[in-house]
């Protein structure tokens, strides 16, 4: 993999994270202040106070697992040996 490779990639995989994030954020607004008026309990809390935190986390575990299967690739990060000059 050349160097350019690697930074398309790198970027890629920032890219990406940026977009989980801003998706768990939505996530967690909807969790917390989407089911507010929702008049359900779990365990004795409100179900939003539930969703906003577990849920959230759960659902950032799934976010995760999903740009590791797709997104991530391993690759070394030494040089290779190979320029990048290609990109030019």
């Amino acid at each position: 993999m050349t160097d350019w490779e690697k930074y398309q990639q790198i970027r890629r995989e920032a890219a990406f994270t940026g977009l989980a994030l801003l998706v768990l954020i939505l996530f967690w607004c909807w969790a917390g202040f989407g089911l507010a008026g929702v008049d359900m309990e779990i365990g004795g809390l409100p179900l939003w106070a539930v969703t906003s935190s577990i849920g959230v986390w759960l659902f950032a575990i799934v976010l995760v697992k999903i740009l590791l299967k797709f997104v991530f690739k391993d690759m070394p990060l030494e040089d290779g040996g190979k320029e990048g000059s290609d990109h030019e």
